[in-house]
């Protein structure tokens, strides 16, 4: 019973002879877990329902609720009362009459899956084996013997079968990853697709003009493509940040201009069953966060509300708000107490009930129907708003719809961005002539990165590799500057190239770039003084105001 018990994690487990005249069931010891009470003793079975009549006509028995089967429906109370409102008997009759009862017990509403009903009828079979063996006194001997032989392989039978559960479980999870990375590089190879083909096209219609010497709208197909590369871009920091190779990019952000600039795709993407309505707060606070991430959770947030309110549509508000959070409320939020920026998701659709709220940000839990969630989403909303010093708040009503709201805190003494681009501006207008080195083993990219330094006044010299870097360095020609790529050809990668050139100049200035994001080198933990990172793509701009400024100043960036 002890095996059987904790193996399914119920409430109660017992084997008991039944008296079929007077209906009782007699248990002299059974298994419980904590805070149970044992049915040691006799209980009359007639007082908790009818089932004992399935008993008598050897029938197992398996109800997952005692308040829906009409067998017990109306003793469910009593069962209640005694923790048993679910349960699975296994009966032992012995020519033609009931005489013991294998039984398991649950306190809470229980669907019994086809392993443990499998399971339980085994562990019925072997204890009525065993119990027939011990009473039989002409062979006690014998009986002890197999008692001892059943007794060690059932631990082994209880351990391969919680092996085989936990093997089916995990292929379960694997099967769930799986369809989430299906669906994600599905999709993000056709939205690639999409932009490749606006690049391509802008390019080719550019070049023919160009060729034919027409030179009005050139600034458009130029814009045009570039807009397509930055959408590009922001497509792979998505990807990279479902892989868990970036960490968050957090920047002073207008919420209500986000939330505006992604209304048209929401719209799009939840169709026009649903409609939508976006609700900006006057005077909303700035918060520090990353935009991208805090586009991919409301886009996440819509389209659960839009599954939430299939097929009959329905509305989805999405509203934000300045919070002041005293010390109770915030408390209750687990969230220090001040001033937040609230973004909120209400839909009109099913809603949730507790048990799914309290579940609804685990790592694969989904009330979709297989193959139409990965259980994934909410999860990674959740995540990247307790990364970015905030929570998430559910608030639900079972048939009447569902709020999510993410809380972020307010960004004190936020610095215009306007501010910001003049100043990398002025930064990026002026040089002193000194030297840059650029390590790119991208023909394109090294080229163009040393044209627009010549350009604003730098000696520039170039390498491929490693190799041809550190030829450069060994000798006594002056750099001010190494900008580097991280992964470079030939067995010796920027970080190293970084690290064997600050041997010789200890005060070189490293500036690294790289196509992932700048966790996959800080979170390495060897950016050292005088160093930065600047990812792929990047504004030329921006680069020449950080190459500018790390010369001018000796602090690290």
């Amino acid at each position: 019973c002890r095996v059987l018990g904790e193996t399914l994690r119920v409430s109660r487990v017992g084997y008991g002879t039944i008296d079929p005249v007077t209906e009782t069931l007699h248990v002299d010891r059974d298994w419980t877990s904590e805070g149970v009470e044992t049915l040691a003793g006799v209980t009359p079975l007639r007082e908790y329902g009818s089932f004992i009549d399935s008993l008598k006509k050897n029938e197992f028995i398996n109800i997952g609720d005692v308040r829906q089967d009409p067998r017990t429906a109306p003793a469910a109370a009593a069962l209640e009362s005694r923790s048993a409102r679910s349960f699975m008997n296994v009966p032992v009759v012995e020519q033609g009459r009931l005489v013991a009862v294998l039984f398991v017990n649950h306190a809470e509403p229980r669907a019994w899956t086809g392993a443990e009903t499998a399971f339980m009828r085994d562990i019925a079979l072997r204890t009525r084996l065993a119990v027939e063996r011990a009473r039989g006194t002409l062979e006690l001997q014998a009986s002890e013997s197999r008692l001892r032989t059943i007794n060690e392989t059932l631990e082994q039978k209880v351990k391969e079968r919680t092996d085989a559960l936990m093997e089916i479980e995990e292929r379960y999870r694997q099967s769930q990853k799986m369809e989430a990375i299906g669906q994600l590089t599905g999709g993000i190879a056709h939205d690639f697709n999409n932009l490749l083909a606006a690049m391509s096209t802008s390019l080719q219609v550019l070049e023919k003009r160009l060729l034919e010497g027409r030179f009005d709208n050139v600034q458009r197909y130029v814009g045009m493509t570039q807009d397509a590369v930055k959408r590009a871009a922001s497509l792979t920091q998505r990807l990279l940040a479902f892989s868990r190779r970036q960490t968050l990019d957090p920047k002073p952000t207008d919420v209500n201009r986000l939330v505006s600039n992604l209304e048209d795709l929401i719209r799009r993407t939840v169709g026009p069953s649903v409609s939508v309505e976006v609700v900006g707060a006057g005077g909303l606070w700035v918060t520090k966060v990353d935009a991208s991430q805090l586009e991919n959770a409301l886009l996440n947030l819509c389209i659960n509300a839009r599954d939430a309110m299939a097929p009959q549509g329905g509305r989805i508000t999405v509203e934000t708000a300045n919070k002041w959070l005293d010390d109770a409320t915030a408390s209750e939020r687990d969230l220090p107490s001040g001033q937040y920026v609230s973004v909120c998701v209400s839909d009109t659709g099913c809603g949730m009930t507790p048990q799914t709220i309290a579940r609804a940000f685990d790592p694969f839990f989904t009330t979709k129907p297989m193959g139409q969630g990965t259980g994934l989403g909410l999860s990674m909303v959740y995540g990247f708003v307790r990364q970015s010093g905030g929570q998430v708040r559910v608030y639900s009503e079972v048939g009447r719809g569902t709020t999510m709201c993410l809380y972020f805190p307010k960004l004190i003494g936020a610095a215009g961005k306007e501010q910001t681009r003049v100043a990398v501006e002025n930064i990026a207008a002026h040089s002193d002539g000194e030297c840059v080195l650029v390590v790119e083993d991208e023909d394109v990219i090294r080229t163009m990165v040393a044209e627009v330094l010549s350009g604003q006044g730098y000696a520039v010299l170039q390498a491929s590799n490693g190799a041809e870097a550190q030829r450069i360095l060994n000798t006594e020609r002056k750099v001010d500057l190494l900008l580097t790529d991280v992964g470079l050809p030939g067995g010796m990668n920027g970080r190293q190239l970084a690290e064997t050139a600050r041997l010789r100049r200890p005060a070189l200035k490293v500036l690294f770039v790289t196509g992932y994001a700048e966790n996959a080198i800080v979170g390495n933990g060897f950016l050292e003084h005088g160093m930065s990172v600047i990812t792929k793509p990047f504004d030329l701009e921006a680069l020449s105001g950080k190459v500018r400024s790390m010369i001018d100043s000796g602090t690290n960036h």
